[in-house]
C-alpha cells in the first residue's frame, strides 16, 4: 500500500494542501497521521479527489459531495447515478432559470447602450436629460404562445407524480398567490423540489415554477393558467385531509 504525506498527495493530484486541509475538516477526504504528528493518505486518495473534483465542476456543494462520496465509497454505481441524477436536474433546472434571467439582463444593457449612443455629446454636466439616470425601456419582444393546458403522462403515471409532489412539499407552508400558490419548505429540499419542476415541465408545460431563496428557507412558488386551475389544486393539495386545501383551495386565476 502506498502511503502518501500531504505534499506529495497535493502534487499529484494537483489540489492544494491547503485545500486538502481543508475537505479533511468536512469531512470528504479522510486522513491517518504518523508518530509525529504528519498527515498521511492511501491509495485511493487520488481517486477520491478526482471524483470530488468532477463534482465541484457540476455546481454541487460540498455538502452534497459528501453524500455522493459516501455512496461512491461503496463501489456501486447505479447507486451513485441514483443519486446524482436528481442533483443534475436540479442544477440544469437552475441553470436554464439563470439563462433566461442572463438573457433579459443582456437585452437590457443592449437597449441602454443603443440609448447611449444615440444621445448628443454636450459639454454641460451629466443630468436627467443624459438618460443615464433612469432605467432604459424594457426590450420589447413577441408574445410567447401559451403553453397547451394539459399533461402528457397517463393516469397512473399522473398517480405517481401527484404522490411524488405530496411527499417533496409535505408540511409546507401554503399561501395563495394571484394564479397559483406560494409553498414555504426547508432550503433542504431545493434538490429534489427542483428536479421534480424540472420533471413537470417536459409533461405539463403549463405550469410556472419559480424558486426563491430567504436563509433557511425555500419559497416555491406555482402559477397556472385558469384552465389549468383544477390540475395545480390537485397536485399540490396537502396529502393529509385533516389539513387539505379542499374547499378552502380557491385558485386565484387571470390576475
Amino acid at each position: 500500500m502506498t502511503v502518501l504525506r500531504i505534499s506529495q498527495l497535493a502534487e499529484r493530484s494537483g489540489v492544494p494542501a491547503a485545500t486538502l486541509r481543508f475537505y479533511e475538516a468536512q469531512g470528504l477526504l479522510p486522513a491517518d497521521r504518523m508518530p509525529s504528528g504528519y498527515r498521511v493518505y492511501g491509495d485511493g486518495a487520488v481517486a477520491r479527489l478526482e471524483f470530488i473534483g468532477a463534482a465541484k465542476r457540476l455546481g454541487l456543494s460540498l455538502a452534497e459531495i459528501g453524500g455522493l462520496v459516501a455512496v461512491w465509497e461503496s463501489g456501486a454505481c447505479a447507486e451513485v447515478k441514483a443519486e446524482l441524477r436528481p442533483r443534475l436536474a436540479g442544477q440544469l433546472a437552475a441553470t436554464r432559470q439563470r439563462l433566461a434571467e442572463l438573457a433579459v439582463f443582456a437585452d437590457s444593457l443592449r437597449v441602454a447602450r443603443d440609448r447611449l449612443e444615440a444621445l448628443p455629446d454636450r459639454a454641460d454636466r451629466c443630468d436627467s436629460a443624459c438618460g443615464l439616470h433612469s432605467a432604459p425601456p424594457s426590450p420589447s419582444a413577441p408574445p410567447s404562445p401559451s403553453p397547451p393546458v394539459a399533461c402528457s403522462l397517463t393516469g397512473g403515471e399522473i398517480g405517481e407524480r401527484t404522490a411524488q409532489w405530496h411527499k417533496a412539499v409535505e408540511g409546507a407552508v401554503r399561501v395563495e398567490i394571484p394564479g397559483g400558490l406560494r409553498l414555504t419548505l426547508p432550503v433542504e429540499r431545493t434538490v429534489s423540489v427542483a428536479a421534480l419542476a424540472a420533471e413537470e415541465q417536459r409533461c405539463c408545460p403549463l405550469f410556472d415554477f419559480r424558486l426563491h431563496f430567504q436563509g433557511t428557507e425555500l419559497h416555491l412558488e406555482v402559477r397556472a393558467p385558469a384552465e389549468g386551475a383544477p390540475l395545480l389544486a390537485d397536485l399540490f393539495a396537502r396529502a393529509d385531509p385533516e389539513q387539505g386545501l379542499g374547499g378552502n383551495f380557491a385558485l386565484i386565476v387571470g390576475s
